[in-house]
């Protein structure tokens, strides 16, 4: 059994296929609506199809517009970044301040040599 997500995705697939489909039978043949009962008078069918496109170039539209607002309005105001040279001059200064605090470590101890073993 499937489990609830594939059910979901599989209710969003068969409704956008049947979407899809009718979007494009009624864009390239409207007439299919008045075989199925709907009475539809021939002068509005190209009114049908007028709208049929124009309604989701709209909505595309406004969401490309949308998008570059947020963008615009992002960059315009988020603060600028510091320049490289700022920041590496930082850096080096607290690498310096953090040299000068750390104290000053022995010399290190020679390590006691162990007799290698020889092999056999």
């Amino acid at each position: 059994m499937a489990n609830k997500d594939q059910a979901i995705g599989g209710a969003i697939f068969i409704i956008c296929a049947i979407v899809g489909l009718l979007y494009v039978v009624t864009l390239f043949y409207p007439q299919w609506l008045s075989l199925i009962g709907l009475k539809v008078d021939t002068s509005w069918m190209s009114s049908v199809q007028f709208w049929l496109i124009a309604v989701p170039v709209l909505i595309a539209f406004i969401a490309i517009m949308g998008i570059g607002a947020w963008i615009g309005w992002t960059m315009a105001t988020t603060p600028p970044p510091k320049p490289i040279e700022e920041i590496t001059s930082e850096m080096e200064k607290e690498e310096k301040k953090a040299a000068e605090e750390k104290p000053v470590e022995e010399a290190p101890k020679e390590e006691e040599k162990k007799p290698e073993k020889k092999k056999t």
